[in-house]
């Protein structure tokens, strides 16, 4: 039979069930903004549940003298927790890893022998399918797992400013200098779209609907156009890496 609760365990489940309703919806709103940026098959519920695990932490851990509020550090654990859990699980055929070698490898064979960025419809060429299966592999590689800018083994923070990495812990790293500078070099010689899709998703953090009506494109042109220029900075940061 199990003992009653003291007075004082029932004053602090109490006291931590007020806690959590108290924050519960900063917790949602985070959800419903990430789930924006994430595959359709993750679940609203799965990124609440990880968040709530954040926000126990930040309770936890929460060092009022550094100067930030609660809400401010609270959103970033919790934030960093939805991602962290997401990026345990694999849900991503092996297919799909093979299709995004194979795009990375076509589009470095074709900078190499054209001496500029291939266009949509000669990597399509160079991989012996039409258009729509490659833009197809490129929905599959984007938008089938978590895209982030850690795909080329750097952390995000080498395309943002320190401000803004120092809320976004879970992408937080030190990055070599020369790699920084190489990275940089990169984004600079992307097609403009692709550039510009990519600072309005790592930089401004909108989601792919919301650059989809920047734009005035679908979501999934988005998605293609994210994949592609993800492809495109690997295939020009194969060499770095391989020396380095």
């Amino acid at each position: 039979m199990n003992k009653p609760l003291t007075y004082d365990q029932v004053a602090n489940r109490d006291t931590q069930r007020l806690f959590i309703e108290k924050h519960s919806n900063l917790v949602k709103r985070i959800a419903h903004h990430l789930a924006g940026r994430l595959p359709p098959n993750v679940l609203i519920d799965d990124l609440i549940q990880s968040g709530m695990i954040g926000l126990l932490e930040a309770q936890q851990n929460f060092d009022s003298t550094k100067g930030a509020s609660f809400e401010t550090y609270a959103g970033i654990r919790i934030r960093g927790s939805m991602l962290d859990e997401m990026r345990r699980g694999d849900w991503v055929p092996r297919s799909v890893h093979k299709n995004s070698r194979l795009v990375s490898g076509a589009i470095r064979e074709l900078e190499a022998k054209l001496s500029r960025d291939p266009t949509d419809k000669e990597i399509a060429k160079h991989l012996e399918m039409n258009l729509d299966q490659y833009h197809q592999i490129l929905n599959d590689v984007s938008c089938g797992r978590l895209v982030g800018i850690e795909d080329l083994g750097v952390s995000e923070d080498t395309i943002t400013t320190a401000e803004m990495s120092s809320q976004n812990l879970p992408f937080q790293g030190v990055v070599e200098g020369n790699f920084k500078e190489s990275l940089v070099a990169a984004i600079k010689t992307l097609p403009e779209r692709e550039a510009l899709v990519l600072s309005l998703y790592y930089d401004e953090e909108l989601n792919l609907k919301e650059i989809g009506a920047v734009l005035g494109v679908s979501e999934s042109r988005v998605c293609q156009i994210l994949s592609q220029s993800t492809q495109r900075l690997r295939s020009k940061l194969t060499a770095w890496i391989a020396d380095n």
